[in-house]
């Protein structure tokens, strides 16, 4: 548990600080002497603060951005290697309090089919789940203290961990919900869960309050400090992100950096992950009512200076975007994507869903199946990865971070990649993902330096042919 006393929010997210950092990078968005030695030092791998990141964002020379892209590139290959992590969402209820003007689920909306799962309807989503091939969740549910308590999250938490259905198991399960209590995010992390996850949606506080006009989420500091909270119950792992498309994109990335600059300073670890998802159209949200859409060049450029100015945070894309923007950012800084994903209560055991009792929180852009999201990575030489090792193996926080920075993936992570992916052939991958994906696993083996991790990694592939499972380092 982390003993530190956190600042106000409006003390780490300030809006001068902000407006002045955009007005540097206007003024220098040209200035190529500033521009080439800001790359120089983001070539260290160190990352960048706020305000040189916003530079690199904000640059109108056409060969440096060219560079910006190729370095972001370079430093997703050193601190990730071409390991994409899988997961898939999993919506419990869509009951909500709050009037988000963005989100379906506002309390306002009469039409959309209100939903929760029981635990028996739950143990059905997550076998199906299983039975696609998943091991990591994602669970999501509306703000709502009296059909979505701590006490039946917690709950779904424990049927979740409890379902072994074949060779299936969900091994994490990481948790989105609304911002809590300290006391709430230390059952979450003695109920095991890995990282928590809460988008700020909009760091500029004016539009966050009327994006947000009723309801508990409507206090910006109280969501803003929700992190802090969380690290100080002692959840080692947390998710930052905004939805691109409410504000000005450029105070988003200012902002989105400054929070992250914050946990690193107050709890010596940064985010363990940034989520990058765009305003997507939805029941009763209609994105184009809103100003501040972002083109796929913008949406690529954010990607690449995201991870250039945070090195070691994964980046997490998901099925809101098609399969030709998140090919486009694969490499630029993605680092795990969801497959398969339905965004409705009950979506994955009921199917299609009659369009009467849709529930889905926005549309999907990406529809493949996951063996079908598998074998694209594969085609493009990236290894979906189903490991959970770092969490059950007690390398969190500042332990994974530390392995990270020093881009030792390579003899970790890249090992229990290949026998993660091992296990999905084996049990879940059609004929065609299958054959590719060996020939993958050998080929990527070679890649690993530590003789003994490759033998290690060697026996245990030969051992998952025979049958058995959970191999990790």
């Amino acid at each position: 548990m982390y003993n530190v006393k956190s600042k106000h929010a409006e003390e780490f997210i300030d809006h001068q600080e902000i407006l002045d950092t955009l007005a540097y990078a206007d003024a220098n968005k040209t200035n190529a002497e500033l521009i080439d030695s800001i790359i120089e030092k983001a070539k260290l791998r160190k990352g960048l603060s706020h305000r040189d990141a916003s530079v690199l964002l904000a640059c109108e020379l056409h060969d440096r951005n060219e560079e910006i892209f190729a370095l972001a590139k370079r430093i997703k290959e050193d601190f990730y290697g071409n390991r994409i992590v899988m997961f898939a969402p999993l919506y419990l209820s869509n009951y909500c309090v709050n009037g988000c003007t963005y989100c379906p689920y506002h309390m306002k909306n009469k039409h959309i089919a209100r939903k929760k799962l029981t635990q028996e309807e739950i143990r059905n989503e997550v076998i199906a789940l299983q039975d696609m091939g998943h091991k990591r969740l994602a669970l999501e549910t509306g703000e709502d203290p009296v059909n979505n308590p701590i006490e039946y999250v917690l709950e779904s938490i424990k049927t979740i961990y409890s379902i072994k259905h074949k060779n299936g198991a969900i091994r994490r399960v990481n948790v989105n919900i609304a911002a809590t209590t300290v006391e709430n995010y230390r059952k979450l992390k003695e109920a095991g869960i890995g990282t928590y996850i809460l988008f700020q949606e909009t760091y500029h506080k004016e539009s966050y309050e009327k994006l947000h006009p009723t309801g508990p989420k409507h206090d910006y500091c109280y969501h803003t400090e929700a992190m802090d909270r969380a690290m100080e119950g002692g959840i080692d792992d947390v998710g930052c992100g905004v939805l691109f498309g409410l504000e000005l994109y450029r105070y988003e990335f200012a902002g989105l950096l400054m929070h992250a600059e914050h946990l690193e300073a107050v709890f010596g670890v940064g985010p363990h992950t940034i989520s990058v998802p765009r305003l997507k159209r939805a029941d009763d949200i209609d994105p184009d009512a809103f100003d501040n859409g972002i083109d796929d060049d913008t949406f690529a450029k954010i990607v690449a200076c995201i991870r250039i100015a945070v090195p070691y945070t994964g980046m997490i894309i998901s099925t809101r975007e098609n399969q030709k923007c998140r090919e486009r950012v694969l490499e630029l800084g993605i680092s795990q994507i969801s497959g398969g994903s339905k965004t409705s209560v009950g979506g994955y055991a009921d199917g299609t869903l009659e369009d009467d009792d849709v529930t889905e929180q926005f549309d999907v852009s990406d529809t493949r199946t996951l063996d079908q999201v598998v074998r694209w990575l594969m085609e493009r030489g990236f290894i979906p990865s189903f490991c959970t090792a770092c969490y059950r193996e007690g390398r969190t926080g500042d332990r994974f971070m530390t392995l990270c920075k020093n881009q030792q993936i390579l003899n970790c992570c890249h090992p229990n990649a290949l026998m993660t992916l091992k296990e999905y052939l084996m049990d879940y991958a059609s004929p065609e993902t299958r054959a590719i994906g060996e020939a993958l696993i050998e080929k990527e083996l070679e890649k690993v330096t530590n003789p003994k991790v490759k033998e290690i990694a060697r026996r245990n592939l030969a051992e998952i042919e025979k049958g058995s499972r959970d191999f990790r380092f």
